[in-house]
């Protein structure tokens, strides 16, 4: 056993909430720190009157009475610390360890002792439960009755609002008042806030944020008093957990802040924090209304009767004084403007930061404070909307995430250097784990444009090479989703009463095979169908299984497109950034891939083999379409000779109309146009039928008689010349 004693999971009863904190059991010094508000409470062991050991619901309790009465009690101890314990405070504290058991009758009537800053109610001289009255706000007498109102905590699931004590007439003093002298015990530790007698100084008109509004500030011995023209309030300075003295970012004003705990209370509102606002050059003297004696007495010279200088600092050393708590000033920091703070906002509220020696403050709305002690991680993120700002992410080991939004691009390097410097973790959620990764370059979006995308270098790739293929074949893009319109004018197929309408025939073809004008017609052709399988994808909900069907057209025996020379580099780089950064994923070798590809100076090694595989590619193309053409001169010569033409005087159909004439009908004959075996056969629309209809009726009723032959076959139609009207001439 050395000269201290340490236990970090212990709890401290306040107001009815269990606060966890350490405790420091030292040679010279007990200390305890409450985790929740980071308040450190430390005493004499000289001062110390006595210690128990008492059991309690959360395993066991040390108590320690202080000479002037306060009480303070550490719970969740084990049964196994009792030895280390009882030998520490014999060798180091002048006293023993006592063992107290506490009476677990149940009993609701017992003696009330008032020792120290407590009540407690022993029943058969033990303890059943303890009072402590500094919890208690406010209490008041009936006949036999003392009533004892309390403290609400805001942080207790559960609050213990009133307890009322029976008290009898003492038989054998009948003359003695033992519900007044009960009453008076109670007053006398209570923690009730009596405005008697003179303040020590008095402020009129300070401007407060918070609570807002100008207030008249009176201090007294142990509370201070704000009155305003709505409310007025009271602050123990019990309360007070720190002060800050934090300039202005504009220079000509300072930021008062105290700290409270608890809050003080308006309605359902709370102030954790009293902000209040001064100028600089403002000056202001006062006069205490203590005498020098008193001042040195109770102030260890601290104070003087008549002070005088700028207002924060009057003001600021009287509160220093009175409530006995160091001041707490920004320390290094130094911001990229040369200020103290960064101008942020916290959800909707537009506010200063200021990073602290110990923490970061944020006023003034809402005003917080984050110690770093409780911070866990913190994080640099992109802003949502802008790349000229960044936001600013503390987690608490709560889990609590504060996010300061809108701090300016150039504020992150000496942010990020504090950071570092406290040795605060660094949390890599948006992608910036250091301070590398966050330079003003990287700070921007994803799409910045000097940074390489090879999917974006390769859709550029594809559309410029789809824009040079459609460069020759603009009057031919249509033609695959052209519909048959009968009633516009050029029109490619002949009409029925045409005399002498032109056909195309196969040695048309045949005549053009050879000639440069039928090479040309082959390859706008293939480029149109290679057009059509590379668009496929964006065609429209209409034409989908027209889409579907150009999918399966790819030729295998096509040759590649060449690499270019960043392709050709990753491709000999690839294994090797795998070996240097092992469970690397595929698109993590990309990114990385692109960023070495950057800082690559001489290209010209990839660069001249690219060339060289577009040259072979280009020959290999040539090749390719001289050998299609070849295959498909081929395939026409032998559908040439396949085809069977039918005797002219074979059977004929007969068909009749309406009006019992007969009439050749236009239902399937073939176009004139040298494509005449690429697109399918058309067929006559309605309209076409009734407008057939209205011209037989027209000649029906004039008396004249058709001359129109019977129909021929279909298939002669398309194998044999079209018959011509009696009115014209035999071929």
């Amino acid at each position: 056993m050395g000269d201290f004693l340490e236990y970090s999971d212990l709890v401290q009863e306040i107001r009815g909430a269990l606060n966890p904190g350490r405790l420091k059991l030292q040679s010279n010094l007990v200390i305890f720190k409450n985790i929740k508000t980071g308040k450190v409470d430390q005493y004499n062991p000289n001062d110390i009157e006595s210690v128990t050991w008492m059991k309690r619901a959360r395993g066991y309790c040390l108590k320690v009475m202080l000479e002037n009465g306060t009480i303070h009690r550490y719970d969740g101890l084990k049964e196994g610390e009792y030895e280390k314990l009882s030998q520490f405070v014999s060798k180091y504290y002048n006293t023993t360890l006592e063992k107290k058991d506490l009476s677990v009758k149940g009993w609701n009537w017992g003696v009330a002792d008032f020792k120290g800053n407590s009540l407690s109610f022993n029943v058969d001289k033990k303890t059943a439960f303890e009072v402590p009255l500094g919890n208690v706000s406010h209490s008041t007498t009936a006949k036999n009755e003392v009533t004892l109102e309390f403290h609400q905590n805001d942080d207790a699931a559960v609050s213990l609002m009133e307890m009322r004590f029976f008290i009898p007439t003492d038989s054998t003093q009948p003359d003695k008042d033992t519900v007044q002298e009960f009453y008076n015990n109670v007053i006398a530790k209570a923690d009730i806030i009596q405005a008697t007698g003179e303040s020590i100084a008095a402020f009129s008109e300070v401007q407060c944020l918070t609570p807002r509004g100008r207030y008249d500030i009176k201090i007294y011995p142990t509370f201070l008093q704000l009155h305003g023209k709505t409310f007025d309030y009271k602050i123990p300075y019990t309360t007070v957990l720190r002060l800050f003295l934090l300039p202005h970012k504009d220079g000509r004003q300072m930021f008062f802040v105290m700290s409270l705990d608890p809050p003080i209370k308006q309605g359902q509102t709370r102030y954790h924090f009293l902000i209040s606002l001064f100028n600089k050059e403002d000056e202001m003297t006062i006069e205490l209304g203590l005498s020098e004696e008193e001042l040195k007495e109770k102030y260890d010279g601290k104070l003087t009767q008549e002070m005088s200088g700028l207002e924060y600092e009057v003001i600021s050393r009287v509160f220093k004084a009175v409530v006995n708590r160091k001041i707490t000033v920004p320390g290094g920091f130094t911001s990229h403007q040369g200020h103290q703070c960064i101008n942020c906002s916290y959800k909707a509220a537009t506010g200063l930061l200021y990073p602290l020696e110990r923490g970061f403050i944020f006023v003034h709305k809402p005003p917080m404070h984050i110690r770093f002690d409780e911070i866990a991680a913190v994080n640099f993120a992109r802003s949502a909307g802008s790349t000229r700002s960044f936001d600013f992410d503390v987690e608490t080991k709560s889990g609590t995430v504060y996010t300061f939004v809108g701090i300016e691009k150039d504020e992150y390097g000496k942010l990020y250097d504090f950071v570092s410097q406290k040795k605060l973790r660094v949390k890599n959620i948006g992608g910036m784990s250091s301070k590398k990764q966050v330079d003003d370059d990287d700070m921007q979006g994803s799409d910045v444009e000097d940074e390489h995308d090879a999917y974006l270098e390769r859709m550029k790739r594809e559309g410029r090479e789809r824009e040079d293929d459609g460069g020759d074949d603009d009057e031919d893009s249509d033609s695959s989703d052209e519909s048959f319109n009968p009633g516009e004018s050029g029109s490619e197929v002949p009409e029925e009463y045409d005399s002498n309408p032109s056909t195309t025939s196969e040695s048309d073809d045949e005549s053009d095979e050879g000639s440069e004008e039928g090479e040309k017609k082959k390859e706008k052709k293939e480029k149109k169908e290679k057009k059509k399988s590379r668009s496929a994808k964006t065609v429209p909900e209409g034409r989908k299984k027209r889409a579907k069907k150009n999918k399966g057209d790819k030729d295998p025996n096509r040759p590649k497109r060449p690499q270019s020379a960043y392709f050709l580099w990753l491709n000999e780089n690839r294994e090797k950034i795998k070996k240097e950064n092992p469970g690397i994923t595929i698109t993590e070798i990309s990114k990385k891939a692109g960023e070495m590809w950057k800082e690559i100076t001489d290209k010209t090694k990839w660069e001249k083999l690219a060339e060289v595989a577009k040259e072979e590619y280009k020959v290999a193309m040539e090749e390719y379409n001289q050998r299609k053409a070849e295959e498909g001169s081929d395939a026409e010569e032998a559908s040439g000779k396949k085809s069977p033409k039918k005797k002219a005087g074979s059977p004929k159909k007969e068909s009749k109309a309406g009006s019992g004439q007969d009439y050749k009908s236009k239902e399937f004959i073939s176009s004139d146009s040298s494509s005449s075996e690429d697109k399918p056969l058309k067929k006559k629309t309605k309209k076409d039928e009734k407008s057939e209809k209205k011209s037989a009726k027209k000649e029906e009723e004039s008396g004249e008689e058709s001359e129109v032959g019977e129909l021929p076959d279909e298939e002669e139609i398309l194998s044999s010349p079209p018959a011509s009207s009696e009115s014209g001439s035999d071929e």
